[in-house]
């Protein structure tokens, strides 16, 4: 469909109160290009857009062209990027930009045809109000381009079909070959969005995994500290190894975390990136669609997305060591209590204390001998033994 009929249909809408200026525009332009070949060659006449119709197509916050138009509650139009941004921070009352009527909730739906309207004002002031249909005639043989050569690919008229150049290709309706090109694009598309659906679903279980270790984390942390309380003058130096190697445990987990969430953002932003490159280029008018379609698809052919290792399957086994430590903590605390408590109980003189202070059992002198049940480092490093010793005994 030429421009001249696209406004002649578009013009026919009454919610486009402007369009008769854009067809007056078309005739002016029209007629400046038949005085122009008339003339002696001069400069093309100027083709000037009225102050009112600029205003029409006119975003009246980033102040350009409409780029994706909607339509707010209140009727007022905007780039969907410009309302989206306006709105980001705002949970309730979202204010109209222009008129600041407020709405209670984010709504606003597309305006296709005020994007149409936007597209053609761009293009008369790209081309000077010429130019517009010159590019669907074959330059050689001023023929409609109607033909699609896929050797050269590129379009071509049907002189040019019947020219020794393309006698020999491979030649179809353009549009034949843009719905094939269009079928690959949706192939490509489809393929990408289910790789950007799998790494998102991939992001959410492995950041819900990771809260769930860390949650485990801490509460191993608070049983390292009650079990620590009671013992924490002589036991210090091994609670600070147990604290030690569940910091490290966290800080791997929340790097490798932060590790995947960039590399998976990265994967995700290409994606959308070629995502978007591709839906706009569905969008293109016919021609124009045709000129790098096999580039485009070219590069997204090429588009890998691996999958980082989960911090789940990295870290899931350190920490579930580690919560067998702190089941084999508690037994043994609790069994060296109990044994001191009988072995300080026998005498009727207790166990007297150095002045110095007491790191470890070495330290104490009783009159009383006491056995311990094996070193601090036994108890919380045991063998593989399940025997329970007398006497300097290892407990977990």
């Amino acid at each position: 469909m030429t421009l001249q009929h696209q406004l002649a249909s578009d013009t026919e809408n009454p919610a486009l109160g402007f369009v008769p200026s854009i067809r007056a525009l078309y005739a002016a332009a029209k007629a400046g290009r038949e005085e122009e070949k008339e003339g002696d060659g001069g400069a093309m006449a100027a083709v000037l857009l009225p102050g009112n119709l600029q205003d029409e197509a006119t975003c009246s916050v980033c102040l350009e062209y409409f780029k994706d138009p909607v339509s707010i509650q209140c009727g007022h139009n905007f780039c969907r990027a410009c309302i989206t941004k306006s709105w980001k921070s705002l949970e309730v009352d979202f204010p109209c930009p222009q008129c600041r009527e407020m709405f209670k909730e984010k709504s606003f739906r597309p305006n296709r045809q005020l994007a149409n309207m936007s597209e053609i004002i761009s293009q008369f002031i790209l081309h000077g109000g010429r130019g517009l249909e010159d590019d669907r005639i074959c330059e050689k043989h001023k023929e409609a381009l109607k033909l699609y050569c896929k050797d050269d690919q590129k379009t071509i008229c049907v002189v040019c079909d019947r020219s020794r150049d393309h006698r020999p290709h491979a030649v179809v309706p353009v549009e034949e070959a843009a719905q094939e090109y269009k079928e690959q694009i949706q192939t490509r598309l489809d393929f990408l969005k289910k790789e950007r659906q799998e790494l998102l679903e991939f992001k959410t279980q492995d950041d819900k995994k990771s809260q769930e270790l860390l949650k485990t984390i801490e509460t191993e942390r608070q049983k390292v500290l009650s079990e620590f309380e009671g013992l924490r003058q002589f036991l210090h130096d091994q609670e600070q190894i147990l604290l030690g190697q569940l910091d490290k445990m966290e800080k791997g987990i929340v790097k490798r975390q932060n590790e995947n969430i960039t590399e998976l953002s990265k994967e995700i932003s290409l994606l959308n990136k070629f995502i978007a490159d591709l839906e706009d280029k569905s969008q293109e008018p016919l021609l124009d669609f045709l000129k790098d379609v096999t580039i485009i698809i070219a590069r997204s052919d090429n588009v890998k997305c691996p999958k980082p290792i989960p911090v789940s399957s990295d870290m899931k086994g350190h920490v579930s060591n580690f919560s067998l430590k702190t089941v084999a903590l508690k037994g043994a605390v609790k069994k060296f209590k109990d044994h001191l408590r009988d072995e300080l109980g026998k005498g009727e003189k207790g166990i007297l204390l150095e002045e110095t202070e007491c790191l470890g059992h070495q330290n104490i002198t009783c009159l009383h001998p006491v056995q311990f049940p094996g070193t601090v480092e036994e108890i919380f490093h045991p063998t593989e033994s399940d025997k329970i010793r007398a006497n300097d005994s290892i407990y977990y």
